[in-house]
């Protein structure tokens, strides 16, 4: 059974996960700085290259506004690894090979293309605000444009 997604003003359910060539990233421990967390369904896929390849082409704005960028899919540390070196990706990419954030995020569920129902990762993005806190929700995220609302709504915490 999938989980609802959190909620603004909700705590953001902690983790801990792998990141591509490095240590693990617990989420608590990087607080006080606000967080950007989108979940994306797989690595190399043409709409999740763009949304990578957005935040990544946004990056400096995001450090200049304090934030630190985390891409989150099912995929393999070993695949984002390749995924990054190819397309030149410069934001945490995380592994959650067995799904449990996924869904503690309310993201795993049942989706439907071309006529077929599998499950996968609904693309979403969190803002987590400096106090552990949800501040903003995007469910059922449109690649174009993207990055550029998040930023907006970072800087103005």
């Amino acid at each position: 059974m999938t989980q609802t997604m959190p909620e603004a003003g909700q705590p953001a359910p902690d983790f801990t996960l792998p990141q591509d060539g490095g240590d693990p990233v617990t989420l608590s421990a990087l607080r006080p700085k606000p967080v950007v967390l989108f979940f994306y369904p797989k690595d190399d896929t043409p709409g999740c290259t763009i949304e990578n390849k957005d935040f990544t082409a946004m990056r400096a704005d995001f450090d200049a506004a304090g934030a630190v960028v985390l891409g989150v899919s099912k995929d393999s540390v070993d695949k984002h690894a390749k995924f990054r070196g190819k397309h030149d990706l410069s934001v945490i990419l995380l592994s959650d090979a067995e799904g449990d954030v996924c869904e503690s995020y309310g993201v795993w569920g049942e989706k439907k293309m071309y006529g077929k129902t599998f499950m996968g990762i609904t693309r979403a993005t969190f803002l987590i605000g400096p106090d552990g806190k949800v501040a903003q929700v995007w469910p059922k995220v449109k690649v174009e444009g993207h990055a550029e609302e998040v930023l907006a709504v970072v800087k103005a915490l």
